[in-house]
């Protein structure tokens, strides 16, 4: 998983293009901070999905209990631009 500008730095698209996938978009906020938000992935087959919620909520609680894992922040980060994110 990583955020549209990790993605856009990385080279893998751009302001007026969505990356190709395997990248998804995951609806929210354009101003979601992880403070409040928590991201969350699952494996289905062979790939993973992704989703965001309020963090701490029910909702939030009911996805972990259905097999859904908190994504650290730290590893919320396009593969090339993990190492130029100071």
């Amino acid at each position: 998983m990583a955020t549209q500008r990790q993605l856009i730095a990385a080279g893998v698209a751009s302001d007026e293009q969505l990356p190709q996938q395997p990248w998804l978009r995951i609806q929210g906020p354009s101003d979601a901070s992880t403070m409040w938000y928590a991201v969350l992935r699952r494996r289905v087959r062979d790939v993973y999905i992704g989703t965001l919620c309020i963090r701490h909520g029910e909702h939030h609680a009911s996805l972990v209990r259905a097999g859904w894992e908190d994504v650290a922040i730290a590893d919320i980060a396009a593969p090339d631009a993990a190492s130029s994110s100071g």
